[in-house]
């Protein structure tokens, strides 16, 4: 899991490398072009690693769920094998109690170490949801805050053509004051 989660914030850094390195059209300084064909090769990258997440939960659930039913066939089994003992040993009252208090033991067991396999299995695939959704939650967090850089970026960009449209001689002062630093 740790290497699917790099590959996915791998993948994000790529495309917010793509954004940032975007240039903007001389008229369309709110723009940014970028090269479709390699940000939609990334998203859908993206969009493989994801579903491998979702994936592994619910073939988690599954295997879950499998373990749960094959509890409550070793239950059953065990009840019927009790029951069968005990009726085996009816022909005298004190065998019939000690058969009866060992099958209501063995069922007891049986459902206690069920509840028991129940509960490790809930928790395991608790545990494993709760991490994919951490991490989906941490990929998302990161492209929002990628746009939210990106759009900060883009606002001091506007504003920079902006003053040089405005004041196109203090642009090329400031230029020249730039290259002198």
């Amino acid at each position: 899991m740790p290497n699917n989660a790099n590959d996915v914030n791998r993948l994000i850094d790529m495309i917010y490398e793509q954004i940032e390195d975007a240039k903007s059209p001389a008229l369309k300084p709110n723009m940014s072009m970028v090269d479709r064909d390699e940000l939609l090769d990334l998203l859908d990258e993206l969009r493989a690693q994801l579903p491998i997440e979702i994936k592994r939960a619910q073939e988690l659930l599954a295997a879950r769920e499998k373990f749960v039913e094959d509890a409550k066939r070793d239950v059953e089994r065990i009840t019927r094998q009790a029951e069968l003992e005990a009726k085996a040993k009816v022909s005298d009252s004190e065998i019939l109690n000690a058969a009866r208090q060992k099958s209501q033991s063995i069922v007891n067991n049986a459902d206690e170490r069920s509840k028991r396999l129940y509960q490790i299995a809930n928790e395991y695939a608790e545990d494993a949801l709760a991490r994919t959704e951490e991490a989906i939650q941490m990929a998302l967090d990161e492209v929002k805050q990628s746009r939210i850089r990106f759009r900060s970026v883009s606002a001091n960009k506007m504003q920079e053509q902006r003053r040089r449209l405005d004041n196109p001689d203090q642009g090329k002062d400031s230029t020249s004051n730039q290259s002198d630093s």
